[in-house]
């Protein structure tokens, strides 16, 4: 190919979700109030995990762990988003765009893994609990997540290799609101299926893998839970917590295999999964959590009584 012929591509331009303006205005005010209740929802459980100290067990670390990364995952695409709305072209620069899918794979891929070392704990909590102190100790508790930001990292390196090396030198119109590597690729001026393969592979296998892994432990974890369901109160306690994970595993993983553990070809769904991947799901995890957990919700009653009330126990 004599690439040298083309101009190379400095920006991408995004169709965005509407081309009309009055759906536009009405997408603005709903996922503005989305990332509204999401920013001060997960900020609220970090700030309540971090001060109560009843929430010391390492399942409320790695809780607020995952409030953390949901601020972050929901602040890659919907800022630019919502400014968008506004905007009459839609523009991202080439690093713009690399720089958006990169933290996007990062802080999403490390969500997955962190939901793995999750999964782990609640085995360890129900299957083990004579041990469950020295086995999810606070190092350990500490080396797993900085396992799965490591291997968000990696993964997400892996991606950014992938995407940089290809030339893009006619085309630059995006069919999204966002950069990611399955619309990228379909734009790039090379035969991609050489990186396709290891992207469907390094994405969307992994994330199958880990679903159905995840699904069958928590599986196994409820049937253990069923077997001593006349044990009171903490057994209910337990089994709320695996229905809990399992749901926020299932919004996790549903969408991301969806996306990528295909071809990158188009079809009609892809923006609706994309805008729950990426803007509602982060919103779902603080309310599910906050609902099916007890603890949670007294502790935060109690934060509410004592800062914003002013009212002492």
């Amino acid at each position: 190919m004599e690439t040298e012929n083309y101009t190379r591509v400095t920006e991408f331009v995004l169709t965005g979700l509407s081309q009309t303006r009055e759906v536009q205005l009405v997408l603005f005010v709903i996922f503005l109030s989305f990332y509204m209740i999401i920013l001060p929802g997960n900020v609220l459980i970090i700030f309540t995990i971090r001060y109560d100290t009843h929430l010391t067990s390492p399942m409320y670390f790695l809780l607020a762990n995952l409030a953390f990364l949901d601020i972050w995952y929901s602040s890659i695409t919907a800022p630019k988003m919502l400014v968008d709305f506004f905007a009459e072209r839609k523009i991202i620069s080439f690093g713009g765009c690399i720089a958006q899918l990169f933290f996007l794979h990062f802080v999403g891929a490390s969500e997955m893994f962190l939901l793995t070392v999750m999964a782990f704990d609640r085995y360890a909590a129900i299957c083990r609990p004579l041990h469950y102190v020295t086995i999810m100790n606070r190092r350990l508790c500490c080396v797993l997540v900085a396992c799965s930001w490591l291997g968000g990292l990696v993964h997400s390196i892996i991606q950014v290799a992938l995407i940089i090396r290809l030339p893009f030198c006619g085309p630059n119109e995006l069919d999204s609101y966002f950069c990611d590597i399955t619309q990228v690729v379909r734009i790039a001026c090379a035969n991609t299926f050489p990186e396709e393969l290891v992207m469907i592979f390094s994405s969307g296998l992994i994330s199958v893998v880990c679903f159905v892994a995840l699904l069958l432990s928590y599986a196994f974890l409820l049937a253990m839970l069923k077997k001593h369901s006349g044990s009171g109160k903490s057994t209910n306690r337990a089994t709320s917590t695996c229905y809990s994970h399992m749901t926020i595993v299932v919004l996790m993983f549903g969408p991301s295999i969806y996306i990528y553990a295909r071809p990158f070809d188009a079809f009609s769904l892809d923006k609706i999964v994309s805008v729950f991947h990426t803007v509602i799901f982060p919103l779902l995890n603080p309310i599910i959590y906050t609902l099916r957990n007890k603890e949670v919700k007294t502790a935060m009653r109690k934060m509410a009584n004592k800062y914003i009330l002013c009212k002492e126990k």
